[in-house]
């Protein structure tokens, strides 16, 4: 697969505040106060999650049991919970990376049950926390990935690839040209982002997106990301175990428990404290050092899901 061509097209120069990180730059977001949103035409697509049941074999509690819930077209949702709690799981049978064992997901109102799984995949973003680039291609390249698959024409995709880069903060004619490890995790992440974004879906998927970054970068990152979904009209769930940063992105906020059980879901300035022993109490009381002190959990990992492989290897799979 060869690398694909940068449209060279002169582009107005935009001013980007400073950011923690050299080499970065700063999408000027569309507002940076969540109360006050942009004007916007929605794009997005409603996902209802309808009696979803997941149940692996051999594995006495399901992982999700039995959840119902509704994301608004054009509204970022945020579920939070502990490690193992089955966020992750959740996602993964939004794109039928997992198909439940029983109840069903929509989007727009059609099962996607009754869709072809590569189809739905590719119209479907998903970023997993580490990015998921392959690290044998340049940023234009794994950005170029999807629309490729799909058929795109060459000129469309390079055109599009210099878009989305500019989107998120990166310069095509530089940061396009490197590999995965020559970038900084900040600007790693923004590419994860970039590909994500690139063949123009109406819905994205986080995968505890910012989890590998320090808080400035992560803060930089989370103000970005709302900027361009606010731009773009998107429907975003997004996966993570910091309570900070659920209420942060969040136009609704899901707490889930053990099983993702629904605890709460409501916007963010309605999660108020409540008796002890809630699982969004617990969230607030457990201090994470992973994520800098700022009311997470550290480590999200789905490991405690009953068994569902680690992210680890899987680069590539969301796409197949």
């Amino acid at each position: 697969m060869g690398e694909p061509t940068v449209d060279p097209t002169p582009r107005a120069a935009a001013s980007y505040p400073a950011t923690s990180s050299p080499g970065e730059r700063a999408v000027p977001a569309a507002r940076e106060v969540r109360g006050t949103p942009a004007p916007r035409e929605v794009r997005g697509a409603a996902v209802l999650l309808r009696r979803v049941t997941k149940q692996y074999p051999g594995q006495s509690r399901a992982a999700v049991g039995g959840l119902t819930l509704e994301v608004p077209a054009g509204d970022v949702v945020t579920l939070v919970g502990p490690p193992g709690c089955g966020k992750t799981t959740v996602l993964r049978m939004v794109n039928r990376l997992l198909d439940p064992s029983s109840g069903s997901v929509l989007l727009d109102g059609e099962d996607v049950a009754g869709m072809d799984e590569r189809a739905l995949r590719r119209g479907i973003g998903f970023m997993l926390r580490t990015g998921g680039l392959f690290p044998h291609m340049t940023v234009a390249a794994n950005t170029a990935l999807v629309p490729r698959m799909l058929g795109w024409p060459r000129r469309r995709t390079a055109a599009r690839v210099a878009e989305v880069l500019e989107l998120v903060g990166l310069d095509p004619a530089t940061d396009g040209r490197r590999h995965p490890a020559e970038l900084s995790p900040g600007q790693h992440e923004r590419a994860g982002l970039a590909r994500a974004l690139a063949a123009e879906p109406r819905v994205l998927l986080l995968d505890d997106p910012f989890g590998a970054v320090d808080p400035a970068t992560r803060h930089t990152l989370q103000r970005d990301l709302l900027g361009i979904q606010r731009r773009l009209g998107l429907t975003v769930v997004c996966a993570t175990g910091d309570l900070t940063e659920a209420t942060t992105l969040g136009d609704r906020v899901a707490v889930l428990d053990r099983g993702a059980r629904l605890v709460r879901y409501d916007t963010p300035d309605r999660q108020q404290p409540a008796p002890a022993g809630d699982a969004a109490e617990r969230l607030r009381a457990t201090d994470g050092p992973a994520r800098g002190g700022t009311g997470g959990l550290g480590e999200s990992s789905e490991a405690g899901d009953s068994g569902e492989a680690s992210e680890a290897g899987e680069t590539g799979e969301w796409w197949t």
